[in-house]
């Protein structure tokens, strides 16, 4: 069994009250049991707020005093975000808390029964025996830049899927009254967002000559010298538009609104990035990662905030099981089954690894030859996708290391310590 599991069931002895909670959005349930899942006290609602928690607080003490208990461990099962004011509150405390991962609790939750049944009452026993058993994991409860990052990321995050959204909006509405837009502009530039704001239909093109709409477009966004070939390109093929022509009063209305909140959230966007930027140089780590090239400001502010600081982990295997990079395979027997990657972890860190590692083979020599050994090896040669998603484990290995070892990323020191490199060379 591997030492951190037997840690784990250590953690848990005779004198250990052990907390299980269902989390909800009002009421919680919560199941006091001993070291050996016997039950002390059947589940209990516990209410979302400062006197439900504090009332909570009270009955631990009490269920610790009654059993002659002297610790307290206390695990949940996260349910989005409504389990964080527990978790805060209880950490003030010096309470320890934990968390049982969902699929544990849906796959024992028939060990006790045999039955199928979901309910808080039962879900909250069958988390404190998870908990005895010690499968657990110890939740990073995050403070000071690693919270801001996080909140600010995130929010970034739901901007930019707003303007994705807001983008997609136009192309509906240019499809129904101006089809011909894109033939011209095929991506939302400044001059395009103009077009859009002076003259959206093809009507208002109508016997309007090239240098009358420039002049429009260089009042309303600015533009220092629009281009003349677009403009007079613009005015042919919207002579000849098959757009709708009706309900075009509330149609510009319309677009007049989304163009305006594009501009928005592409001013938001910005603004936030920036504020992201300046708080992440702020942390210990960005000295050290800021020194691998291919890995810019944005990027290093998406990884501390999905993984905070490197500090916090012993081994960089714990990243690789983080973002969902470990190796599963199904064998039995005879049958040899191949290895994937679990993709149990977080799904937004994994896609960040993998959208960086592009910028980081272009830039990055170590990486890029590295990139060039795998796909190109005589034995076992991996395609270019397998080769990416291997190298986003060694970047993790890369960044802890020189986050942990205050040292500036070195290419040369990088290729010699790896053997594969080294042959390539």
């Amino acid at each position: 069994m591997d030492f951190k599991q037997n840690q784990k069931i250590n953690q848990v002895t005779e004198q250990t009250l052990v907390v299980g909670i269902d989390i909800a959005k009002r009421t919680h349930f919560a199941c006091f049991v001993d070291d050996r899942g016997r039950v002390l006290r059947k589940s209990f609602s516990v209410s979302q707020s400062r006197e439900g928690f504090e009332l909570f607080y009270q009955l631990i003490l009490n269920a610790l005093k009654e059993h002659g208990k002297t610790e307290v461990l206390v695990g949940i099962e996260p349910t989005g975000h409504y389990w964080l004011n527990l978790a805060y509150f209880l950490e003030e405390r010096g309470i320890p808390l934990v968390m049982a991962n969902p699929m544990h609790v849906k796959r024992s939750k028939e060990l006790d029964d045999n039955l199928p049944t979901k309910h808080d009452r039962k879900d909250a026993l069958v988390i404190a025996r998870l908990l005895k058993d010690g499968r657990f994991s110890y939740p990073r409860i995050l403070k000071d830049v690693e919270a801001e990052l996080r909140v600010g990321s995130t929010f970034k995050s739901k901007l930019t899927d707003e303007l994705g959204a807001v983008k997609n909006s136009i192309i509906r509405w240019l499809d129904r009254y101006f089809p011909e837009f894109t033939q011209v502009f095929p991506s939302f530039g400044k001059m395009a967002l103009a077009v859009l704001e002076c003259t959206p239909f093809p009507s208002d093109l109508h016997q309007k000559q090239p240098d009358e709409v420039l002049s429009l477009y260089r009042e309303v966004e600015g533009l220092k010298s629009p281009q003349r070939p677009k403009a007079t390109r613009l005015i042919e093929v919207a002579a000849h538009s098959i757009g709708v022509t009706e309900g075009r009063e509330m149609a510009r209305y319309e677009i007049a609104t989304l163009v305006r909140r594009y501009h928005q959230l592409e001013q938001e966007i910005e603004d936030m990035t920036q504020r992201l930027v300046e708080l992440v140089q702020t942390s210990v780590e960005y000295e050290w990662l800021s020194t691998v090239q291919g890995l810019g400001d944005p990027t290093i502010v998406e990884l501390l905030a999905e993984i905070g600081s490197f500090s916090h982990y012993e081994h960089p295997r714990q990243l690789i099981k983080l973002a969902g990079l470990t190796l599963r395979e199904n064998s039995s027997g005879q049958h040899k089954g191949q290895k994937r990657i679990s993709k149990r972890g977080r799904r937004k860190l994994r896609a960040l690894l993998f959208r960086t590692m592009i910028p980081i083979i272009r830039h990055n020599k170590a990486f890029r030859t590295l990139h060039e050994y795998y796909t190109t090896r005589t034995v076992n040669p991996l395609r270019k996708k397998q080769s990416i998603v291997v190298l986003c484990g060694k970047l993790l290995k890369v960044l802890h290391g020189i986050s942990t070892k205050h040292q500036a990323f070195d290419a040369q020191r990088m290729m010699k310590d790896t053997p594969s490199l080294a042959e390539a060379m």
